[in-house]
């Protein structure tokens, strides 16, 4: 069956759309507070797409995250109260207290990790704001942190280029299958242990 394949050919029609760069700084901008798909799922493509724009998709995509975060940062500063049965309801609590303790173990390390790898950034921008972290530090590590993931991301993308399009537009079925199995046994995994 040829889903995948479907599916990866709307994508990257998609990353080649001229309005692709906006809703991929909107992404960015809400994924750093509240939203939760990471930008990644937009940049990766949009860099293969068009290899020469990977930059400046990495510049736009870390300049919108860290303006989310700054948002995130406010909302943990101002309104924690509101977000805190959210965090709770979207399993983001575990995660919240685990950054409450790195910014007292680490501080700026704290959110420059967070930036930079697969944790939920966002719920670091909130802790930051409610413990009052110097807002400025606040932003460089993040700037950084961001700057690093995206621009990792978006080069590996260009570097594969069209090569890199051209294999994965072959095996694109039996990776996404692979991913379906692969999800599936670790639904199950977990279930059963």
């Amino acid at each position: 069956m040829k889903l995948f394949s479907s599916l990866y050919n709307w994508t990257m029609r998609q990353a080649r759309h001229a309005k692709a760069p906006y809703y991929l700084a909107a992404l960015s901008f809400a994924e750093s507070s509240f939203f939760p798909i990471p930008p990644d799922i937009m940049l990766a493509p949009m860099s293969l797409a068009q290899p020469a724009k990977a930059w400046k998709f990495a510049l736009l995509t870390a300049i919108a995250s860290v303006v989310g975060g700054m948002l995130g940062y406010l909302i943990g500063m101002l309104a924690f109260d509101l977000v805190r049965p959210w965090l709770l309801e979207w399993g983001y609590w575990h995660a919240y207290e685990q950054s409450q303790a790195w910014f007292v173990a680490w501080g700026f390390w704290a959110v420059f990790v967070a930036g930079f790898s697969p944790v939920p950034y966002k719920v670091f921008t909130i802790a930051a704001g409610v413990i009052g972290m110097s807002f400025p530090l606040f932003v460089l590590a993040s700037f950084i942190g961001r700057s690093a993931r995206f621009f990792l991301v978006a080069g590996l993308m260009a570097w594969g280029g069209e090569p890199m399009e051209a294999v994965l537009r072959r095996w694109v079925d039996t990776i996404g299958w692979l991913m379906v199995l692969l999800v599936l046994a670790g639904a199950l995994l977990w279930h059963f242990l």
